[in-house]
């Protein structure tokens, strides 16, 4: 999908390039003026697109460093590590999807943030129990959002009923016990 916007980006500014030498510098006639026009907003808007993948790749980058310091029973690092999602969650800007997707982010990405505080503030029992609800939040939001990333979703079933979190590795690291049942666990689900 990114390499597909790239190529589209290159090919639109190809264009503005084209139409820019063949009008011979100011004698534009107006229509290649509204197809300068169209091509900038159109290059603008796969920027801006480009930036909100990029913020929700931070947010998966951040919730992946979470879920390893929990992995490695890190409670000080996990702190550290939910105060910087629950950052990078509130500059995530939902305004170029659709209507629909902007509701269902707005309350995926406030419940993620809130859990996120929480994780920071919290020994590491409660980070536990905290990352359940993040990992179905975040969850939410790949399947809004899309990633360019193979991901893994994986169950433990022993975890508070069952419990699903995301990975970039089939190997089982389960950040629910950590040292005390690492491997605990099965893949579910591919993503991507």
């Amino acid at each position: 999908m990114k390499k597909l916007k790239t190529t589209l980006l290159a090919i639109t500014m190809l264009l503005i390039a084209s139409v820019s030498i063949s009008c011979k510098g100011g004698n534009k006639t107006e229509s290649s003026k509204t197809l300068d026009n169209q091509m900038q907003k159109e290059t603008e808007q796969m920027t801006n697109s480009d930036n909100q993948e990029s913020k929700a790749e931070a947010i998966l980058s951040d919730y992946f460093n979470l879920k390893d310091a929990l992995v490695n029973d890190d409670n000080a690092r996990a702190k550290d590590l939910g105060n910087t999602l629950a950052q990078s969650l509130k500059s995530f800007d939902a305004s170029s999807y659709s209507e629909s997707e902007k509701s269902d982010l707005k309350e995926i990405i406030e419940d993620a943030t809130e859990h996120a505080e929480h994780i920071g503030e919290s020994d590491i029992k409660h980070q536990r129990e905290h990352f359940k609800t993040l990992s179905k939040d975040v969850t939410d939001m790949v399947a809004i959002t899309g990633t360019d990333k193979k991901l893994y979703e994986q169950f433990c079933p022993m975890y508070d009923g069952g419990t699903v979190w995301l990975s970039m590795s089939e190997d089982i690291k389960n950040p629910y016990y950590g040292s005390k049942m690492l491997t605990c666990g099965k893949v579910q689900k591919e993503i991507n």
